[in-house]
């Protein structure tokens, strides 16, 4: 998302948070935000569940009692409520289906025919990305002919992707668990650049402007900077 957003390649967004997880809030999108230059529609996570799930069942929307509460229906003029046509009567909230064009989802393993697994902790709502979209691109760190696991890590089916991509180290510099887990010190690097447009000059022509192995030999050498700085500074401290 923040990189979409410096690059000017984002429009509007339907999300419930968007964040780096130890840095709160994505430096890019803040200022998109801030500026105007995006329309954003924030969602409660259960309204955002329910829109996804609307969309992978090809329903135009799901009540859901998430967001009634809250300012969302001020803030997003566009969602409407639903009244339940049973004794209840209840107001609900109507989720509309999050339909998308193309989703890009990234897992640990695949197989060449498009199944996807996943063996991290906490999948997010990949399987539901894959279900909403009309196409479906999977990149993994390994393909496979055979998936081998607890049927839950299969998250992805075949029948719902349109094409895999093996690409190693693809979620950086977020994690992939237990692969790899995420780039603290490259992502602190990201967001105090993304803070100044000088900075981020900077990074974009060291990082971004080459092609995938040019990417892969600029991460290493900050890697060893990295190492380098942190092996002084414990030298520095044992002598003090």
């Amino acid at each position: 998302v923040g990189l979409l957003a410096a690059a000017g390649r984002l429009r509007r967004l339907v999300a419930p948070f968007v964040t780096l997880d130890s840095v709160p809030l994505e430096p890019h999108f803040r200022a998109a935000r801030e500026s105007g230059a995006l329309d954003f529609e924030e969602w409660d996570e259960a309204m955002f569940l329910s829109g996804l799930t609307a969309a992978a069942q090809r329903l135009p929307f799901l009540p859901v009692r998430a967001g009634l509460g809250a300012d969302l229906l001020r803030l997003n003029p566009r969602l409407r409520t639903v009244t339940s046509p049973y004794e209840d009567g209840e107001e609900l909230l109507a989720a509309p289906a999050l339909t998308m064009d193309v989703a890009l989802v990234h897992v640990n393993r695949a197989d060449p025919r498009g199944n996807g697994q996943y063996l991290g902790p906490d999948p997010y709502f990949d399987d539901l990305y894959s279900e909403a979209a009309t196409h479906t691109y999977v990149s993994c760190e390994e393909i496979t002919d055979h998936l081998e696991g607890p049927p839950q890590t299969l998250l992805l089916q075949r029948q719902n992707v349109s094409g895999v991509v093996r690409a190693p180290g693809g979620a950086h510099f977020t994690g992939c668990a237990p692969d790899y887990g995420r780039d603290e010190a490259f992502q602190r690097a990201y967001a105090k650049a993304a803070a100044d447009p000088g900075t981020w000059r900077e990074f974009t022509e060291r990082f971004l402007s080459g092609d995938e192995t040019e990417y892969r030999h600029a991460v290493a050498a900050f890697a060893a900077e990295e190492g380098r700085a942190a092996h002084e500074t414990t030298h520095q401290g044992e002598r003090k």
